[in-house]
């Protein structure tokens, strides 16, 4: 088979970015029967696609454009910007229009389950994005049986939706990564790391149930992720990093004494599988997708009720151990080549 996929955000620094490089490079490593097309749209990010994959076929469209061509008027087929292919993968911003067996991965459906939290122009984009997909799309692949649930309820036909889980892309940390991460956001105390780029991230109530737990102790939160909407202002006993890279953020949850990831909703919550990468006790989320991804391995709390996050928080460190063994049998069960293999059965379904 000839295969296409869509790569044009893998230089964004995104959850999707790390997604789609770590699919096609396994792909790329197991699969050697079919062929690959890589293909992208891009302006100013040309390069640095070009550089990470040179036999990628990058096209002249923006963001900007390849939302309006494609998801607006809905024009300029993907046959005619590559030729002739038997599978395109296509990305989670653009949906071009195509004869061709479609496969889509739908991570969330944030714009739609949330869409005060959003910019309008990223919700109208997405929402229209979904429609086409609803509409046109052959398999739809998504992390979790909750947003496959979410799809269902969308209106989605179950027999067209694939659940392949991602994986983790962090390795435990060494010692000096560690002391260098710390010494550079001047954190000298033992703290918990938890996520702070979005209103979804349910970082009040994190803040809340720390304060009520930490009572006395000399622990710090550690707060990560560009703040876009309501920044949390810096206290005695909280840091903000703002936006860390991956080799970053891996020293600063393996430093740590847990991750907590109460977020409001997830697609999937890689972040879990981070933390359990790297040693690390998690509490998380009894809702959405988090219970899927976590299983018996994390401290399941109400991510709604402030009390329940701090009961989380202090059953972790009161026994990390228990939870840090469980978490690392639970990471034994998610690798990209699993990701990998499974999503080109689906790509095989075009044969069927």
């Amino acid at each position: 088979m000839r295969i296409a996929i869509d790569i044009s955000q893998i230089v964004y620094g995104t959850g999707v970015s790390q997604y789609t490089t770590r699919l096609v490079d396994t792909l790329l490593q197991i699969d050697r029967e079919n062929n690959y097309i890589l293909f992208a749209g891009a302006l100013r990010k040309r390069k640095d696609i070009l550089k990470l994959y040179p036999q990628a076929k990058v096209f002249p469209l923006s963001p900007k454009a390849a939302n309006i061509l494609w998801n607006r008027l809905h024009i300029l087929s993907v046959e005619s910007l590559i030729g002739r292919v038997d599978v395109v993968h296509t990305s989670d911003w653009a949906e071009p229009p195509s004869k061709i067996f479609k496969v889509t991965t739908v991570h969330d459906l944030i714009p739609l389950k949330f869409p005060k939290l959003l910019s309008k122009k990223i919700v109208e984009t997405h929402v229209r994005k979904l429609r086409l997909v609803k509409k046109e799309s052959n398999r739809i692949i998504v992390p979790s049986l909750s947003t496959k649930n979410d799809l269902i309820d969308f209106g989605v036909g179950e027999d067209r939706i694939r659940v392949i889980p991602e994986a983790p892309v962090m390795h435990k940390a060494n010692h000096s990564r560690v002391v260098d991460v710390k010494r550079k956001y001047k954190i000298s105390d033992d703290y918990i790391v938890a996520f702070a780029s979005a209103p979804y991230k349910n970082t009040e109530r994190i803040i809340k149930a720390f304060d009520l737990s930490m009572g006395g102790k000399n622990m710090k939160l550690v707060l990560v992720g560009r703040q876009t909407a309501n920044p949390i202002k810096p206290k005695r006993n909280i840091r903000i990093t703002g936006y860390l890279s991956d080799e970053e953020l891996s020293a600063l949850i393996t430093g740590s004494k847990a991750l907590v990831f109460a977020s409001l909703y997830e697609g999937f919550g890689q972040p879990i599988l981070e933390a359990f990468k790297c040693g690390v006790p998690v509490v998380t989320s009894n809702i959405s997708s988090m219970p899927e991804v976590a299983g018996e391995a994390a401290a399941l709390v109400d991510p709604y009720d402030v009390s329940s996050i701090k009961e989380g928080i202090e059953t972790v460190l009161r026994g990390p151990k228990g939870f840090i063994e469980k978490g690392n049998k639970r990471i034994e069960e998610f690798s990209w080549e699993k990701t990998a293999r499974m999503t080109l059965e689906v790509y095989k379904e075009s044969e069927i």
